[in-house]
């Protein structure tokens, strides 16, 4: 073998060492990827005091689709997903539910906000979850927007945005 072939050889098992550390890393954050989502949130919760927003609890609905007479949640939220609706409401089966959002309030807990509509009053549910579930229910999405959030109002925590930056792109498998 001479020197070139042996040059190419290293470079070849170089990057397949490269390729398995990756693989090793990106599972690794898969696996912890729930730790990783209730630490993000735990730091953001200054993040959604200051831009989240007062959800809609109950309105009534004139016919025009305008809203009246609502009343909202006292904590602020920020909406990190979408998700198809579930069939009915923990709270009461009778009711169908219309739109269902995974949101993350001030205090650093994830929900379902849930909302149905008769055709006169709009109504919600916030259906607390955890983050695991909030993972199988929205996807990875939701911590892409948490990260997305932080990156855009953590300033001065350079370190730490750079580090969520590296393990966002292994669970998601590509750069941010």
């Amino acid at each position: 073998m001479d020197e070139i072939e042996a040059g190419f050889e290293k470079i070849m098992q170089k990057i397949k060492d490269l390729q398995e550390k990756d693989a090793v890393l990106s599972e690794e954050a898969r696996d912890n990827d729930a730790k990783l989502l209730r630490k993000m949130a735990e730091t953001s919760r200054p993040i959604v005091k200051s831009v989240g927003l007062n959800m809609l609890k109950m309105g009534k609905q004139d016919t025009k689709g305008e809203i009246y007479d609502p009343a909202y949640y006292p904590a602020k939220m920020i909406v990190l997903g979408k998700t198809e609706p579930a069939a009915f409401r923990p709270d009461n089966p009778t009711k169908t539910i219309t739109d269902q959002f995974c949101v993350l309030s001030e205090d650093g807990d994830f929900f379902e906000l849930m909302y149905s509509f008769d055709g006169f009053l709009t109504d919600s549910y916030l259906n607390p979850i955890d983050t695991k579930r909030a993972i199988g229910s929205y996807g990875y999405d939701i911590m892409f927007m948490l990260y997305q959030a932080m990156h855009d109002y953590l300033k001065g925590e350079e370190a730490l945005v750079e580090s969520l930056e590296k393990v966002i792109g292994y669970v998601f498998g590509r750069s941010v």
